[in-house]
């Protein structure tokens, strides 16, 4: 896995977007880490010292593996140019049959009464 600072890796990020625009699949994933062992992370606390954590991101198209680890200080500028890559590179998502809640309610009742039981007498 190539680790890299933020910037390379949005252009990284992108160009993955792109070839796989016909084909293909980018998956991303984002986490907490303060990128210390839990051995370190102990001693930190012990001795009283604050951990500073970390957003890990990482992202892979199945051949290749990218990440990179943005601080607290870089994250929004970071995120904001995250947000506008997805929106240029999602289109190839389907959109969402939504139906009508008039005509589902309607369809609801006819159903309701066709399957009633006549009632004995």
């Amino acid at each position: 896995m190539v680790n890299l600072q933020p910037d390379p890796f949005l252009n990284e990020l992108t160009g993955m977007f792109e070839r796989t625009t016909e084909t293909g699949s980018v998956w991303v994933t984002l986490k907490r880490s303060s990128l210390k062992s839990k051995v370190q992370r102990n001693k930190m606390t012990t001795a009283g010292e604050p951990i500073e954590y970390r957003c890990l991101i990482r992202a892979t198209d199945g051949k290749k593996k990218i990440s990179t680890s943005v601080g607290a200080k870089d994250h929004q500028r970071f995120q904001a140019s995250y947000a506008t890559i997805l929106k240029a590179h999602m289109t190839a998502l389907k959109k969402r049959e939504r139906k009508d809640k008039k005509k589902a309610a309607e369809g609801l009742k006819k159903v309701g009464g066709e399957n009633k039981k006549p009632k004995r007498v």
